[in-house]
């Protein structure tokens, strides 16, 4: 194979490959998520703040006043070594992973009422929906079955008449 015909290979799975993106891109589904992702990194930008500048100031003044973020634990504090450079502490810093929990607790919660609230506005609008007329009752369907019987029959009167 030459290098010319390799290279229309190349160019007719690229072109369906781009054609396979684009269907898939457009499908209504996939803008729908790309919406939900974007609405959601804004939502939780808000928790965050909410979290922070709202919930755990209330929970520092529980505390006695200690700053949230700095809880943390201690394994080895911070000292000077033998060429006088700072040696940082080692510490298990948990007040921000409760942080981060809490976060997301809230973050839970929120979208657990938001489905519930659509849950209940979707059930509204059942209810609201006015039911359907009854139909006409159907004519009766005829069979294969209820036609070879009712040849059957008129077959044996004719046998019975000779």
């Amino acid at each position: 194979m030459d290098v010319k015909e390799t290279a229309k290979k190349g160019e007719g799975k690229a072109k369906a490959f781009l054609t396979e993106f684009k269907a898939m891109i457009s499908k209504g589904n996939v803008v729908d998520m790309a919406v939900g992702v974007i609405i959601g990194s804004a939502f939780s930008s808000i928790v965050t703040s909410l979290v922070n500048d709202i919930i755990m100031p209330f929970i520092s003044i529980i505390t006695g006043g200690i700053n949230f973020e700095d809880w943390k634990w201690v394994l080895k504090a911070a000292s000077v070594n033998e060429a006088g450079e700072e040696v940082a502490e080692v510490a298990v810093t948990f007040g921000n992973f409760i942080s981060v929990v809490l976060n997301f607790l809230i973050v839970a919660l929120c979208i657990f009422l938001v489905i519930k609230l659509i849950g209940s506005a979707k059930n509204k609008v059942k209810h609201e929906e006015p039911a359907p007329e009854p139909e006409a009752p159907a004519e009766p369907v005829i069979t294969e079955l209820d036609v070879l019987k009712s040849i059957e029959a008129k077959l044996d009167a004719i046998a019975e008449k000779k």
